[in-house]
């Protein structure tokens, strides 16, 4: 559990500021996908945004939390 917490939380934190400067520089209703225009709602948009930058703060945290394991982390 303690791990979960090293991992998502800093990766909540990060994803927040992230959408703060990424959604401050680019309108969401200019955003463009595969070549069309995005046809949903600011809300929605910002939302989509927040999880993917989750998902991506939370994968690099993961690698983090996997890389620092040693072979004694194992045997416990």
């Amino acid at each position: 559990m303690k791990q979960l917490i090293w991992i998502l939380w800093p990766s909540f934190v990060v994803a927040g500021l992230a959408e703060v400067v990424f959604f401050t520089l680019i309108d969401p209703q200019e955003l463009y996908l595969f070549g069309e225009p995005v046809r949903i709602s600011r809300t929605a948009t910002y939302s989509i945004g927040f999880f993917g930058f989750w998902l991506v703060c939370a994968a690099s945290s993961l690698f983090t939390v996997f890389i620092q394991h040693t072979p004694e982390d194992s045997k416990h």
